[in-house]
C-alpha cells in the first residue's frame, strides 16, 4: 500500500481540509509573439478546501479571483481581466471541483476535476504528486495545459498568442480544527 493509499484509508485522516493561502500557488504560462516570448503569471487570490471522508473518498474546491492576477505587467493584468480574456467583472471566480482521486503510485494521483472559466466548466483530469507533510498539511502538485478557447478566453490579437496554455497549482492544505477535535 502506498503512502497516499494509507492516508486515504486511514480514518483518523478523515475531516475538513483547508487551502493554506499563503502557501499555495495557481500559476499560469504562455507565449505571446507567435510564441518567441514567455508569459509567465500567477493568481493572488486563491482559497479552498476538501474533505476526507473515513471510507477514503475526496472531494475538494478551489476558488481563484480572476481579478487577482498578476504578470509584472499592469497594462496586461487589466487587458487580461477585460472581456478579451477572463472579463472578470462578469466572472469573478475560476473554480477547480475535485470529485475523484485514483492513486497510481507513491504519492502520485489521477483527480477527476472540473474546471469552470468565464461561466463555463469541462472535465479537465489531471495526475498529481500528493503528499502528507509532518507538519500535518497535504500538498497537491500538479500542471496541466489546457485550450483557453474552450473556455471563452480568446483574446488572440492576429495570431499573436497559441491557444494552449499552462496552468500550474501548488496547494497546501491543513485540517480544520474546531478546539482540539477535528470536524469529521
Amino acid at each position: 500500500m502506498t503512502a497516499l493509499q494509507s492516508l486515504l484509508a486511514d480514518p483518523a485522516t478523515a475531516g475538513v481540509w483547508n487551502l493554506v493561502p499563503a502557501r499555495s500557488s495557481v500559476r499560469f504560462r504562455n507565449k505571446t509573439l507567435w510564441g518567441l516570448v514567455p508569459v509567465n503569471g500567477e493568481f493572488t487570490d486563491v482559497s479552498g478546501d476538501g474533505q476526507i471522508t473515513a471510507k477514503g473518498a475526496v472531494f475538494g474546491r478551489v476558488d481563484v479571483r480572476a481579478a487577482s492576477v498578476e504578470t509584472g505587467i499592469k497594462k496586461r493584468d487589466e487587458h487580461l481581466c477585460s472581456p478579451d480574456f477572463f472579463d472578470a467583472d462578469a466572472h469573478p471566480e475560476i473554480s477547480v471541483v475535485v470529485t475523484d482521486v485514483t492513486p497510481t503510485g507513491e504519492g502520485t494521483a489521477d483527480l477527476r476535476t472540473e474546471l469552470t472559466v468565464r461561466g463555463i466548466t469541462r472535465p479537465v483530469p489531471l495526475s498529481a504528486t500528493i503528499e502528507h507533510a509532518g507538519d500535518g498539511t497535504v500538498r497537491i502538485s500538479t500542471q496541466t495545459t489546457v485550450d483557453r478557447t474552450a473556455f471563452g478566453v480568446s483574446g488572440n490579437m492576429a495570431g499573436m498568442m497559441p491557444t494552449t496554455t499552462t496552468l500550474i497549482a501548488d496547494l497546501r492544505s491543513e485540517e480544520r480544527r474546531v478546539g482540539k477535535e477535528c470536524l469529521r
